[in-house]
This record gives C-alpha cells, structure tokens and sequence, in this order.
C-alpha cells in the first residue's frame, strides 16, 4: 500500500477507484465499504484507493473535544495495508483545506489528482466549506469530470446502524464486548510505556502506565486485556481512571501484564481491551485495594 501524505499521485494510482471518510475504527461498516470497492476495481481493472483526512475534521473544528478517536493513524494505516488496497491519500485537515468549496474539492482533487473513475461514499457524506457539499453534488458534476458515484449502503446490527459513533458510545458505556463485535476485533490503545510513581510496584502489582493521548475515553474502571509487542502476547488487567485511592488528578491508563515484570520504559504497547470487570472506585486503604485487585485479577484471568 502506498501512503501520500500530499497529492503529488503517480500515475499508476491514477484512473482509480477511490472511497472517501474518515474511516475511524475501520469497522464492519467501512469493511463491506471497502470489500465493494475493491471488487469494483477489480472487476474494471482499475488501481483501488482511500482518502481520509488528518486530522479528524471534528477535532479540527473543535478544540475543545480531546477525546474522540477509535484508532490512532498508526492503527488505521495497519488495519488498512490488511484490506491490500493500492494507496492511502491522507489529506492534512486544516484551515485552508477547510476553506475548499465543494466544487473545487471534486475538481481538483478527485479529478484533477486523481482522475477517478468511481467515487464510494456513504449517504451522508458532506465535504467541502461549511460541509456544503453531498452525494446530490457529486451526482451533480460526475458528467463534467467524468467519474461513478457509488452511494455505500449501511450495514446494521441489532436494527442499529454501525458507525464509529455507534462504536465511540458503546466504549464510553464499557460495553467492550460489543463495541469488538462491531469492530471485528478487540478494541485497542497503542502507547508508550511512561514513567508514573511506581505505587502498583509497592503493593505488588506493577503496571505500565499509558496516556490516552486522543482515544476515546472508556467507562473508568477495570478491563481484562490482551497486551501485545513485537516480542510477546500476554493477559493481563486494565485500570482507566484517576486512581481515587491515591487522590489522582490525571487521567491514566494502567497495565498489569501476567507473567512479565520487568522494566517495560518507552516500549510500545498494544492493549487489546476484552470485557469490563467493574468501575473504578475509592477504597479506604492499600489492603482494601490490594483485596479488591486479586480479585479483579480472578476475573481478568477468566475472560481473557
């Protein structure tokens, strides 16, 4: 898969078949996307493409929203190379992209760019200034600039609609088990391992502290997880939280990996989040959440 990060496009990509979206998560609903378009390029003899936007519009025209993302880029770059499309356009999201009118996005980029053959988009997808721009407006100009534009139908679950914001409540609700099934896999935060004060190592717990950074806030309280590196795959427990016991201020994720403990600094973590055990609360003293961890780490080792 060849990623650009601007729209100097070789040839070869060109005459493409191309999906557009922001594509977080990359869930069963943006597979069958996917699945689609791939078998429309194939079919055609034509390269297949995606072009998503960084970063995700919503945090662009937000400030104030920190907390949003399913996948990291690094996350959807991987799950992506998975599908074998033939290239990646990410587009920079900024104020002068944001100022792009609808028109001129579909001439310049689509066409000009491009040169697309089919365009895959879902039915309300909205782009250019003031997210004026709609399938009617892709429809609308397909004749001028000579591309297919193929209207994505959605695919449900339980009579919902699957959608990353689908996905986002469900995590937020600590309903993990669901949010994975829609996703086709468990839900993940990749982070590196940062320094805290070392308190789980004291009371014979020791964990790896990671930042959320951007992800979707979970349900605080406690995971079963799987914990990935390059160089191993271990079970383990999640806390998310503020760490009330200890009167916490900064909202961390904290990793007890079953059957490692050694110093993991700076490694890079794949926590793979499984079934939520229970919330986070306050206890009294060390013994009452020393207790309350064997046992949470009982039910971890059941689920995981």
């Amino acid at each position: 898969m060849k990623i650009y990060n601007n729209l100097n496009i070789r040839k070869t990509h060109t005459n493409s078949v191309i999906a557009i979206g922001n594509f977080d998560g990359i869930h069963l609903g943006h597979q069958k996307v996917l699945l689609q378009a791939k078998q429309k390029a194939k079919k055609n003899k034509l390269p297949f493409g995606l072009i998503t936007f960084e970063p995700v519009p919503v945090m662009f025209f937000n400030p104030k929203i920190k907390n949003h993302r399913i996948n990291s880029l690094t996350q959807k770059k991987n799950y992506l190379n998975k599908f074998k499309i033939d290239f990646l356009v990410i587009i920079k999201f900024n104020k002068l992209f944001s100022l792009l009118s609808a028109e001129h996005f579909i001439k310049k980029i689509i066409y000009k760019k491009i040169k697309s053959k089919y365009v895959f988009v879902s039915k309300n997808f909205k782009f250019g200034r003031n997210r004026k721009g709609n399938i009617n407006t892709l429809k609308k100009f397909e004749s001028i600039f000579q591309f297919k534009t193929i209207i994505t139908s959605p695919l449900r679950s339980s009579k919902k609609t699957i959608s990353s914001s689908l996905i986002r409540k469900k995590i937020s609700l600590g309903k993990i088990k669901e949010a994975n099934k829609l996703l086709s896999r468990p839900w993940c935060i990749k982070g590196l391992v940062i320094k805290g004060q070392r308190r789980g190592r004291m009371i014979g717990f020791p964990t790896c502290n990671i930042k959320l950074n951007d992800y979707i806030v979970p349900k605080l309280g406690v995971y079963s997880v799987i914990v990935e590196t390059n160089n191993f795959k271990k079970k383990g427990i999640a806390n998310i939280g503020y760490r009330p016991t200890f009167n916490g201020q900064n909202l961390l994720l904290e990793v007890n990996i079953f059957g490692i403990n050694k110093n993991l600094y700076n490694k890079e973590l794949n926590i793979n989040f499984i079934k939520f055990i229970r919330s986070e609360k306050k206890f009294k003293g060390l013994e009452q959440l020393k207790k309350q961890i064997k046992i949470d780490i009982i039910q971890a080792k059941k689920n995981v």
